[in-house]
């Protein structure tokens, strides 16, 4: 069984029949799509795709900061007034 990632969950009919009633029921929640009851798809909000997308930058930053530290020993001291 696959874990499903959303408060909300809809069968693939059901979707098709009315996605934006989906949408607005779930408000700003995520909704699973299910296909013979397993997720086909999540719906996200555009806000909410904005923050997932935000995060992963934030992740890839955090990462490349984490690096330059382990080498913060072969670092050149600069004086910044002098440029």
């Amino acid at each position: 069984m696959d874990t499903i990632y959303a408060d909300f969950s809809v069968s693939m009919s059901e979707f098709k029949k009315n996605p934006a009633q989906v949408l607005r029921t779930a408000g700003e929640k995520p909704v699973a799509v299910l296909n013979h009851n397993r997720p086909a798809f999540y719906m996200v909000t555009p806000a909410l795709f904005e923050a997932l997308v935000d995060e992963l930058a934030d992740r890839g930053l955090e990462k490349l900061a984490r690096q330059r530290l382990a080498l913060k020993d072969t670092a050149i001291e600069v004086d910044v007034e002098s440029i």
